[in-house]
């Protein structure tokens, strides 16, 4: 058979098949009720953009397990990183003692950042974690209370991350209370900030501004081109802390390193993960050194920045920096030219937005959003052997590995069509 990562979808038999459907039980049986499994895929590998499950179908990934591996499934030289490397040393708390890939990874970090001046770096295990330290430090800088994030956010499931959050119900009913002193904005929208700095949030005691420069979860809404820029200008007027939340935009995803470079547009914080180290667990802050001034033992991770992740990251940076990112913008074009001319042929299609391969098709019916449309598309990609996620209220995302080529672009775009059809007919 051809190797995985050179092949095409090609589906085997019934989906689940039996394999999958032995292992789809265990999970019922012992897995959280939590998790939100769109489609029953149980995945036996993955190589590039292609991805095989127990039964032998074979997937072109249009997720990259939510747009985390970023330059492809087991990409040989992150392997070959992570095999030296776990050879070495797998863990010694960077919280308490030194290791040089925790260093090396803070040095490239830094350098990468947008914005004048010296960074400092903490490492988490997961985005969540970085905004939950951008939370602390932001608060713990300025001395103020208060925060701002946006409706439709999505900056995580822990506390301080969920109540930044403003996407979807689900997440926060039954949670409450939750961290106080936070308000949320129209996202896109900067008289709705004002209006909230001369009303329930005095600028004078917020402490900082979360953002996503483009929103993941709530639909991969992209903002109007004066809205990071407006809220930069703000938040110097005011002395607020910009915090810059790229954990899903960040690392190449939409054709530059940082998502608001598309804007030029510097963070005081910056939140990284998912695509940082290719699918190991690792996020990061990124921060002025001047606010990055919290006291020793102020704030710890026992696991964050551990020696095997950090390898990973040092070569997916280096790997997206000298090709695969230009890859995305690249391969970005074709992919949104293309669903825009199905568009053309399919009505339900309301909107193709995005950067880069982050692009995402908004579906309608009669007018008005459609998630149970969207939901049947989405199954329907999968019965043909392409994977793909919801997001936002009726929103189809696609969010591939950067190393994504023209040939698959073009394939990914065939079977988008048939599902399309197969869901309105």
């Amino acid at each position: 058979m051809t190797a995985l990562h050179l092949d095409e979808p090609r589906i085997v038999g019934d989906l689940p098949g039996p394999r999958a459907e032995t292992w789809l039980a265990r999970d019922r049986a012992v897995m959280s009720p939590s998790y939100t499994r769109v489609y029953p895929l149980v995945v036996r590998r993955a190589r590039g953009a292609m991805v095989e499950d127990l039964d032998g179908n074979r997937f072109l990934d249009f997720t990259a397990g939510i747009a985390v591996t970023a330059v492809g499934h087991s990409h040989p030289k992150v392997v070959a990183a992570v095999r030296r490397q776990a050879g070495r040393l797998v863990h010694m708390s960077g919280t308490d003692f030194y290791y040089t890939p925790q260093v090396r990874l803070a040095e490239r970090l830094a350098r990468l950042a947008p914005g004048p001046g010296a960074k400092r770096v903490f490492f988490t295990n997961s985005g969540a974690e970085a905004v939950e330290a951008a939370l602390k430090l932001a608060r713990r800088h300025t001395g103020r209370p208060r925060a701002l994030a946006f409706l439709g956010a999505f900056h995580g499931r822990t506390y301080g991350a969920l109540s930044l959050s403003g996407s979807k119900p689900t997440q926060r009913r039954g949670f409450a209370p939750l961290v106080p002193e936070i308000h949320h904005a129209r996202f896109g929208d900067l008289d709705s900030v004002r209006s909230l700095l001369r009303t329930v949030c005095p600028p004078d005691e917020l402490a900082a501004i979360f953002v996503e420069p483009i929103q993941g979860e709530g639909g991969y809404i992209v903002p109007p081109d004066d809205f990071l820029p407006g809220l930069r200008a703000l938040c110097d007027q005011h002395g607020i802390l910009l915090v810059l939340d790229e954990v899903q935009t960040g690392i190449g995803r939409t054709g530059r390193m940082f998502a608001s470079e598309h804007w030029r547009v510097a963070g005081d914080l910056v939140c990284l993960a998912k695509g940082i180290a290719n699918g190991l667990p690792l996020g990061a802050l990124v921060a002025r050194a001047d606010v990055m001034d919290w006291p020793s033992g102020s704030h710890a991770s026992t696991f964050g920045g551990n020696p095997v992740a950090c390898a990973a990251a040092i070569e997916t940076l280096r790997l997206v920096e000298t090709k695969y990112m230009a890859n995305a913008e690249r391969r970005g074009l074709e992919l949104k030219h293309g669903l825009t001319n199905l568009a053309a042929r399919h009505p339900c299609i309301r909107e193709v937005r995005g950067l880069g391969l982050m692009v995402g098709v908004e579906v309608q019916s009669g007018g008005e959003p459609a998630p149970a449309l969207r939901d049947r598309i989405v199954d329907e990609a999968f019965r043909r052997g392409l994977l793909l996620l919801p997001c936002g209220a009726s929103t189809v995302r696609f969010c591939p590995p950067l190393c994504l080529t023209a040939r698959q672009v073009q394939i990914g775009l065939t079977l988008v069509d048939a599902a399309l059809a197969a869901s309105t007919n």
